[in-house]
């Protein structure tokens, strides 16, 4: 996405190939509905960046001029310039924006974007379409580190492929890009993001540019074929990012479609109509404020739904969208532009400004991270409220592991003796079996946790979301409670609500893992759905109190919220029929309409969905829990 130049002169049509790339990352970003596949923009952008450095370099290096001096000299021109005054302004707003909890966080992220291994740091953090994403400004700078990972040793595979094989460029570029493809479909399920964030698994769609700019692929001489396969590259892009959606597999063998779609353009639609429909005004234009775009919009979008507390509506999406194009082109204009002259600024001079602004920006940012989240900003009960973000269970980080082999015997919650019950579930699980686990020890009894992040205790599901070990390790705490006759009673507890249950085939294995769980003559208790919240239930009390406004401990139930559950309370009757013991947490939280989200001042959720140990312990201490014998 940051790349300039040409293999054979400036081509309209890859300017508007970027808008293609940019347009949908945008319209997804800012919750637009139109393209539910548009993270694949980044694949597109991958494609174009090999296609333009790699051309650049072979054809430098066969001519005889090649210089790593002048070559990361254009990368400077071409990506700090904007990247800084970003990065800058986005510490800047988060200093004044976010409190401590989510401010701590962005710093620490700023320098691993001058590193140019944020990839790494979010990749260790959270996934790319999971909650944590809300509030990391600098999340977009993800794909520039993979591009500057693979600059760093492309040029060099190329010298090196020049000195000593310069005759098997081709069959070199192509093993490295198909054991780069081989590694991203080995890793596209397992749940950890390595294939979406990390050079390994992506470095093959860089390659696949490089390929056709090594001239690695004959040209297409015959008028039918290039506008037929240049067609069918468009289609192949506009199928993933309208029909791929954030639980498709991807990237892997997916990626194919944008990777292969853009490779298809770059090489056959120069003087074809769809290269004249990418060479419109309007996309070519998008097309040349793509970075900028691309760069500006992320941060737009968070600090926005972080201030109005929820999702963005149609009008904010518009407005958002808006800001966007006009911060884009006044980047582009006198901020990008500037840089690129060699006139205004010299290589001595590109150089001594890009160490200057990273020598800035990095003491800014550890100046920053030394005021530990800067809380003397806000008021005591605004980081009272706040805080509650943290009242977790103090177990969560032991049991949520996901570990498939053995039994932990830290995750036996209560009094120190045999556990005769096990919680079973997804992340909604923590807090409660901690709060149940208080219950359980004041009689002299303990609870085994057995929980994995969006993996609920359905034997044999398996998304790309929950990884491919959530089919083992299901399948393990089945085994556990087979051969663990003590546990007589299991906890069965999950995200119902989320819509990500749901599937037919999914509710019919759920059923019959309640049967064989009944067949065991275990005491089955079903703990039901959670009311979700459009907003994180703390950071929204926090904002109220510092703000001044009465902080409500009462939020109206979502509509959506029947109809997310009318698949599950329609399976009440016939598990109740199999002795199954439901626990409902609406009608303990909610009063008809009207829902807790605190109590006595203490928030019932630690984001906007998941209860919070206050929360969890007003559920483990209802009459409906206490009757149900947990």
């Amino acid at each position: 996405m940051t790349s300039s130049g040409s293999q054979s002169g400036y081509r309209r049509d890859i300017d508007g190939l970027r808008a293609i790339a940019i347009l949908p990352v945008l319209f997804y970003h800012a919750k637009v509905g139109l393209f539910p596949g548009g993270y694949i923009g980044v694949d597109v952008f991958f494609v174009i960046s090999g296609y333009l450095i790699a051309g650049i370099i072979a054809r430098e290096i066969d001519d005889g001029r090649f210089s790593l001096l002048k070559f990361y000299e254009r990368r400077a021109r071409r990506i700090m310039p904007a990247l800084m005054v970003v990065l800058v302004l986005t510490l800047c707003a988060a200093a004044y924006v976010y409190f401590p909890g989510d401010f701590e966080k962005v710093p620490p992220s700023a320098l691993m974007t001058l590193a140019f291994v944020s990839n790494v740091g979010f990749f260790m953090e959270t996934g790319y379409f999971a909650g944590g994403a809300e509030t990391m400004p600098l999340l977009q700078t993800w794909s520039l580190a993979v591009e500057e990972q693979f600059y760093i040793g492309f040029p060099l595979l190329l010298i090196l492929i020049a000195r000593f094989m310069p005759t098997r460029r081709f069959m070199i570029i192509a093993v490295v890009a198909l054991i780069s493809f081989a590694i991203a479909v080995a890793t596209q399920s397992d749940g950890t993001g390595s294939a979406f964030y990390l050079l390994p698994a992506r470095a093959w769609e860089l390659f696949v540019g490089a390929l056709l700019a090594t001239s690695a692929i004959p040209k297409i001489a015959t008028r039918w074929l290039r506008e037929g396969i240049a067609f069918l590259g468009l289609a192949a892009i506009a199928y993933a990012a309208l029909f791929f959606t954030n639980t498709t597999t991807f990237p892997g063998v997916n990626a194919l479609f944008p990777v292969l779609g853009s490779a298809a353009l770059i090489h056959s639609a120069q003087r074809t109509v769809t290269g004249r429909l990418l060479e419109t005004a309007p996309l070519v234009g998008v097309g040349l404020i793509s970075y900028s775009l691309y760069l500006w919009h992320w941060p737009l979008i968070v600090f926005t739904e972080y201030i109005v507390g929820q999702k963005l509506s149609g009008m904010q999406s518009a407005a958002v969208i808006l800001v966007s194009l006009i911060a884009a082109f006044l980047s582009w204009r006198f901020v990008e532009r500037p840089f690129r002259s060699s006139t205004a600024f010299d290589r001595a001079a590109i150089f001594k400004w890009t160490g200057g602004s990273i020598a800035i920006a990095a003491t800014f940012s550890l100046g920053l991270m030394a005021t530990d989240g800067w809380p003397s900003r806000f008021l005591p009960q605004t980081l009272r409220l706040d805080a509650a973000r943290g009242d977790i269970s103090p177990a969560r980080d032991i049991c949520m592991t996901g570990q498939i082999g053995g039994l932990r015997p830290e995750c036996s919650l209560g009094a120190a003796v045999a556990p005769t019950a096990i919680l079973w579930g997804d992340s909604h699980g923590a807090e409660l079996a901690w709060a149940l686990s208080e219950n359980f020890a004041k009689r002299g009894a303990s609870l085994m946790q057995r929980t994995r992040g969006s993996c609920p205790p359905i034997l044999g599901y398996q998304t790309t979301a929950s990884g491919a070990g959530c089919v083992d390790f299901n399948q393990n705490v089945f085994e556990t409670i087979q051969a663990n006759k003590d546990l007589k009673t299991v906890i069965l507890v999950a995200v119902w609500a989320g819509g990500a249950y749901e599937r037919p085939e999914d509710v019919k294995r759920l059923d019959q893992t309640i049967r064989r769980l009944r067949a065991l003559n275990r005491k089955v208790i079903v703990i039901g759905a959670v009311p979700p919240q459009s907003f994180n239930v703390p950071r929204h009390l926090a904002m109220l109190a510092q703000a001044g406004k009465p902080t409500t401990e009462i939020a109206v139930l979502r509509p959506e919220f029947r109809k997310q559950t009318a698949w599950l309370r329609a399976r009440y009757p016939r598990w109740r029929s199999l002795g199954v013991t439901i626990v409902e947490p609406a009608e303990i939280l909610c009063k008809r309409e009207n829902c807790a989200i605190a109590r006595g001042g203490k928030p019932l959720y630690f984001d906007a969905h998941h209860l919070s140990l206050s929360g969890a312990r007003l559920i483990a201490g209802s009459a409906q829990t206490k009757a149900a014998g947990l």
